[in-house]
């Protein structure tokens, strides 16, 4: 569960960001003539109010030492005067970077639940620091709110169904091709080479066939590859390489056919062959342009 939650903050981190930094830049001075501590807990009094999924509204000072007790919904939330946080990643991450900041998510001291916390920079006239103002909040709470719409959501979820019946049609045609392959392989009278080919060609496209229904199955249904291209690729060239193989297989089976029958024939075989080439160079072509853009891309 946690996994999930994370792994879904990290791909909407920065709706989650623009969201805590819409809300504080809205009610917070900044770069005023005089700015006053007041003010500044007049403005987390009406926040504490318009945002009702937060945990604790703080303030602390240029050193990082907290000014006041925690703003929060819950009494027993409400403390941390003068409790260093210094050392704290949203504090000095917001004092380098003059800006409103988002933290990974980190267990809260508050409920030993995951959370994360907003903190913003206030600055006076002269763009000197005054203040830090920092909010915290659930993980849960931040993914109710950057969630899709229903309509989305509800699309989404289709989209898995569906994909996920066409895997397990695909998953069946596998089943089918390896107990085609076993049953022509094992349960015939005689073995010959003709068999011993067609089962081969039967059992390497049922691999290539599962392989695809399983890519189909991480990436769509379970969600777990979606920012790993590696893997995309790979199933592709292994997809791709099944289907060479098995097609290498049939020319090879077709020129021991046309050896011993007619010999004018042949001349399909080499437009087969001839196909096979066509798809190891454009799979060639494809293997390097793949990592002439991962080079690329890493530099």
């Amino acid at each position: 569960m946690y996994i999930k939650d994370i792994q879904k903050f990290e791909e909407n981190r920065y709706k989650a960001r623009a969201y805590m930094s819409y809300i504080l830049t809205r009610n917070l001075p900044n770069k005023l003539p005089k700015i006053e501590l007041s003010s500044v807990f007049n403005a987390l009094d009406k926040l504490a109010h318009e945002v009702k999924n937060f945990d604790a509204l703080y303030v602390l000072d240029p050193s990082g030492k907290q000014l006041e007790d925690t703003i929060s919904l819950k009494k027993e939330f409400c403390t941390g005067k003068g409790e260093d946080r210094s050392n704290r990643a949203y504090f000095y991450r917001a004092v380098k970077l003059r800006r409103c900041v988002l933290s990974d998510p980190y267990p809260s001291s508050l409920h030993n639940e995951l959370c994360v916390t907003a903190s913003m920079p206030i600055f006076n006239a002269q763009n000197k620091l005054e203040c830090v103002v920092c909010i915290d909040m659930k993980l849960v709470e931040i993914l109710k709110i950057i969630q899709a719409s229903q309509f989305e959501f509800f699309f989404m979820q289709f989209s898995r169904v569906v994909y996920f019946c066409f895997a397990f049609v695909l998953f069946i045609i596998t089943c089918f091709l390896l107990h085609r392959g076993i049953v022509s392989l094992f349960y015939q009278s005689g073995i010959e080479i003709q068999q011993m080919f067609e089962s081969t060609i039967a059992i390497t496209l049922a691999l290539a066939i599962f392989d695809l229904a399983k890519t189909v199955i991480e990436e769509e249904v379970l969600m777990r590859s979606k920012k790993e291209k590696s893997g995309i690729q790979k199933t592709m060239v292994r997809f791709l390489g099944s289907i060479i193989i098995a097609l290498a297989i049939e020319a090879l089976m077709l020129v021991f056919k046309l050896v011993t029958g007619e010999l004018s024939q042949m001349i399909y075989a080499i437009y087969l062959i001839v196909g096979v080439s066509v798809l190891l160079i454009g799979l060639s072509i494809y293997l390097f342009a793949v990592k002439y853009k991962g080079e690329y891309l890493s530099d």
